[in-house]
């Protein structure tokens, strides 16, 4: 274990049992605000402190296993190295569990997202793998059983999506996804190749967390401009005759929003709505950590062929994580929604990350 890492824990554990003490002072149980702030406080840390109180313990047991291990006696010897070998492992469990505590987790990480996946170079052969990537993150959704809803598509001439927005609720859909933003590459053989030669296309895909109105960002209604009309998306007769889809604008940001999915305008007005809190809250977060995100591996590109942070290599059946240096050769299994380990290698980076930074 670092020895940052220890002294953190250490602090944490002197912390803990401070708060216990001025739990049971007087004064404090006086005053039931002060009291209800520091048992949060103290229910905060318990599981932590005592992970490390375990880590200890089990420091001090394999320290004296592994004295015992140059015991001249065969027999002491053959014992001593299990019990080093069952002590390794769980010291390291132990290490591992106190690395998630010690990270603490991103608030809005439980929240629900908008998913936008637009095609950018590429032409046509973008736009069907826009409609690829929404499959994907579609049936991976399915997968861990959360919602997916179509917010506004706009289809290619030749099949996928130009640009397509959906909103995916369920437990924990932005902490598992918030990586995903960024510039996407495919190479591969387009079906309208007659001569078999490679394409490279890109599309962008962002990962906004959806956010309440009591939490989100202050909306001047002055500074917003709402066009309705009639939706040019799938719903039938009823929405070609009436102006349910809306449009808002943003005037001071020039952020443009639409929703044509719901047949009611009013539900349309309120999906465009939280859309664009959403989009102003991440324009907010991104100027806040602009800094801190140059020096990151896991940070977004723009949509240029030459800032990618992942290709999928269909000819050689291969997903590449640029950011990270991984590669996956089930690109198959992937692209049809099989995505936890890519995302779980994801969020170890980001953790290890983290941990760096403690001092």
């Amino acid at each position: 274990m670092k020895d940052t890492i220890r002294r953190r824990l250490e602090r944490a554990a002197d912390h803990h049992a401070e708060i216990e003490r001025m739990l049971s002072d007087p004064a404090v149980i006086a005053r039931p605000e002060r009291f209800r702030d520091l048992s949060v406080e103290f229910a905060r840390l318990e599981a932590m402190v005592r992970t490390f109180g375990h880590y200890r313990e089990h420091e001090r047991e394999l320290a004296a296993a592994r004295a015992m291990a140059s015991d001249p006696d065969a027999g002491v010897r053959g014992l001593a190295l299990q019990e080093v070998a069952d002590l390794e492992a769980s010291t390291a469990a132990d290490e591992a569990a106190l690395q998630r505590l010690l990270v603490p987790p991103d608030p809005l990480d439980d929240h629900d997202i908008f998913l936008e996946i637009r095609a950018a170079a590429g032409g046509d052969e973008a736009a069907i793998f826009a409609g690829d990537l929404f499959r994907m993150y579609s049936r991976y959704a399915e997968r861990r059983g959360w919602s997916v809803g179509l917010l506004s598509e706009s289809r290619g001439e030749h099949g996928g999506y130009r640009e397509v927005i959906s909103r995916i609720g369920g437990r924990g859909v932005y902490g598992r996804l918030k990586f995903e933003s960024g510039t996407h590459r495919v190479q591969r053989v387009p079906a309208t190749e007659s001569q078999g030669r490679i394409h490279t296309s890109t599309c962008t895909v962002a990962i906004l967390p959806e956010i309440d109105e009591v939490e989100s960002v202050e909306i001047n209604p002055a500074e917003l401009r709402i066009d309705t009309y009639r939706s040019s998306g799938a719903g039938g007769q009823h929405v070609n005759k009436t102006d349910s889809a809306v449009r808002v604008t943003h005037l001071p940001t020039g952020i443009v929003v639409e929703c044509q999915d719901e047949r009611s305008q009013h539900k349309n007005r309120s999906r465009a709505m939280a859309l664009l809190r959403a989009r102003l809250l991440a324009a907010e977060r991104e100027r806040a950590s602009a800094e801190k995100a140059r020096t990151r591996r896991l940070q977004v590109g723009t949509g240029d062929r030459s800032e990618r942070i992942r290709t999928y290599n269909f000819p050689q059946g291969r997903l590449t994580d640029h950011r990270i240096d991984l590669s996956l050769f089930r690109l198959n299994d992937i692209i049809g929604g099989d995505l936890d380990d890519v995302i779980d290698a994801l969020l170890r980076e980001h953790r290890a990350e983290e941990l760096a930074g403690i001092e």
